[in-house]
């Protein structure tokens, strides 16, 4: 029977229950993160973890845990359910009280709930993904990883409709971050990517994948760029938990660049392969 934590208790998932009255199921009132499992371990969780009590704070959220008793509670998750690849998703929300836009008076008990998805390792994307571009309608702290997805589902929603892997969202003329994921460009053998700042999420594989970069001798800026230099990019690069380090080479139905998986994408994928098999030892293709 799998398992999931409900406040800090390990229950079977169909035992759990929400309040209707809960803050997140009504207001997108929360924060949360999801964390990949490679061999049974946690990537990069301090970074996750950490991430997710900073967004909880942005919003005067107390999630009534340390980062590292987090991170204890959900590796025996994902002992406890035999995950070997996957992920484990969490949140938390404010908790529940009677409905009124203004936090609660009285002081109630946020609410966390996570739980484990299997989710078959196929190593790097050898062919490139298709993506669409639409504005970016979404509020303006994208910063905080909260609950609140609406803007990114009906982008990724749009992606879907037109055959495509992704949405890459802009602002104007601005180019933030894809519907689920950040995106980067290459040109003339430097990586640019958007700034950390109120308009995007500081993704982890982004970050992981600048370290890289900057330990392996790969040129790279944090700069905001344009849909024309995007369009016009030798490679255009999206970064997530799940996607990892994924070439784009198809935009609004122009080729990018080659139209094939550049020299700097291929270079990224081994040195993030490798940087799995640094923390979470060997990993074979499941798929």
């Amino acid at each position: 029977m799998e398992k999931l934590i409900f406040n800090g208790e390990f229950i079977d998932r169909s035992a759990s229950k929400v309040d209707v009255e809960d803050r997140g199921y009504q207001f997108g009132d929360g924060v949360y993160e999801v964390i990949r499992v490679y061999n049974g371990k946690l990537f990069t969780s301090q970074m996750h973890l950490d991430r997710l009590i900073d967004s909880a704070k942005k919003i005067s959220l107390d999630v009534g845990y340390t980062a590292a008793e987090l991170e204890i509670l959900i590796q025996q998750l994902v002992t406890e359910n035999q995950l070997t690849y996957g992920t484990v998703y969490m949140q938390f929300t404010r908790g529940a009280a009677p409905r009124n836009h203004a936090f609660p008076v009285d002081k109630i008990q946020s609410v966390f709930v996570a739980y484990t998805k299997v989710i078959p390792y196929g190593g790097e994307v050898k062919s490139g993904k298709q993506a669409i571009t639409t504005e970016d309608i979404r509020w303006l702290r994208c910063d905080i990883k909260s609950l609140n997805l609406l803007g990114n589902i009906l982008a990724k929603q749009q992606a879907v409709e037109k055959g495509c892997f992704e949405a890459i969202q802009h602002r104007g003329d601005t180019i933030t971050e894809g519907s689920s994921s950040n995106i980067s460009i290459v040109k003339d053998n430097v990586l640019i990517t958007h700034p950390p700042a109120n308009l995007i999420l500081n993704g982890i594989t982004r970050r992981v994948m600048l370290h890289l970069c900057q330990t392996n001798g790969i040129s790279y800026r944090e700069e905001s760029f344009t849909i024309s230099e995007m369009m016009n990019a030798d490679e255009v690069i999206m970064t997530s938990t799940s996607a990892e380090i994924t070439p784009i080479t198809l935009i609004d139905g122009k080729v990018i660049g080659a139209g094939t998986p550049g020299p700097i994408t291929n270079k990224l994928q081994q040195l993030f392969h490798q940087e799995i098999e640094m923390q979470c030892g060997r990993v074979y293709s499941t798929t």
